[in-house]
């Protein structure tokens, strides 16, 4: 089994797809490009009767291309890595780190389709699968792809714990470029982990890992946050983008759901971590004890009042 996460920001554990599966559907892929190739070649030629056979040719071999080729790539750029076979099939390509593909994906995978599958009949494409440990074909191989089952038992979905509430929007403005795709999928299989792992086991981990993060992002986790609602934090804020730029700003959950996820985070994460408390200050001679007194319980409402505002103890 792989455990990866889908461009929708829902973590799940993902099994790679079967040969049958995935042979069954580029099998309908294929018939209905075959289909529509037909379709349009038969209304084209009718349509340029009056041309020459050279000319005929040259279209036929342009349509050829159009439909067979620019056609999948298209249909997995627009679905996200579903098309009509796959999701007959209830499978879908994702990426390495499990996230949705993209233009270049799709084009690689098509490019190298076209030898693999069509020029091949495919003898290419089932003997790579077979040898691959993951069943992935060449054109998964060079785009950095994987072909996975959507449909698996609720039993088997993974969870990984939202940042805490008092995280939220800390890191919209770093610049995640630079983070490659294995360390995000090594953060995601950690966070989904760590509540199974030790606890100086997890948190020696968890400090490794956002040690490595923050040397791509250069940004370190602020004072005081624990390094997984750190790492949280960070995917959350990736997952995010990656959703807003594959289905707009229309997917955030429902008020209730945050609240949820909210609370299974501060259950998870637990209180932020406070930096070394200063050094007492000598108590007040005794002519300012009252005084001195109602100024201390001041002063303490007023720091437990910014500790339950951001969650974290002001310097004295």
């Amino acid at each position: 089994m792989s455990e990866l996460v889908t461009g929708e920001a829902v973590a799940l554990e993902l099994r790679p797809a079967k040969l049958p599966s995935r042979a069954l559907a580029v099998l309908l892929d294929l018939v209905v490009a075959f289909v529509a190739y037909m379709v349009v070649t038969v209304g084209v030629v009718a349509a340029t009767a009056s041309l020459d056979e050279a000319a005929q040719t040259a279209l036929s071999i342009a349509l050829f291309v159009l439909l067979l080729v620019g056609g999948p790539i298209a249909v997995e750029t627009l679905s996200h890595g579903r098309s009509l076979g796959k999701m007959a099939c209830g499978l879908r390509v994702v990426r390495d780190d499990g996230g949705p593909i993209r233009f270049r994906h799709a084009l690689v995978r098509g490019l190298i389709g076209v030898i693999e599958i069509l020029m091949t009949l495919g003898v290419v494409a089932v003997i790579a699968s077979l040898v691959s440990a993951r069943g992935r074909r060449l054109g998964d191989v060079f785009a950095g792809t994987l072909v996975v089952r959507e449909r698996v038992p609720l039993a088997r979905t993974g969870f990984v714990p939202p940042p805490p509430p008092w995280l939220a929007g800390r890191f919209s403005e770093l610049d995640l470029s630079a983070v490659p795709d294995g360390l995000w999928l090594a953060v995601r299989q950690y966070l989904t982990r760590m509540q199974q792992l030790d606890p100086q086991v997890s948190w020696s981990m968890a400090e490794r890992l956002s040690a490595d993060v923050a040397a791509r992002t250069g940004a370190p986790a602020p004072q005081g946050v624990p390094p997984a609602a750190y790492l949280a934090a960070v995917l959350q804020e990736r997952r995010a983008r990656e959703a807003r730029r594959a289905f707009g700003n229309g997917v955030a959950g429902s008020a209730d759901g945050r609240r949820a996820a909210e609370g299974r985070a501060a259950g998870v994460y637990g209180p932020p971590v406070m930096p070394p408390a200063a050094a007492p200050t000598p108590p007040a001679p005794a002519a300012y004890g009252g005084g001195a007194a109602q100024t201390e319980g001041q002063h303490g409402d007023q720091v437990e009042g910014e500790r339950s505002a951001t969650g974290f103890v002001p310097p004295a």
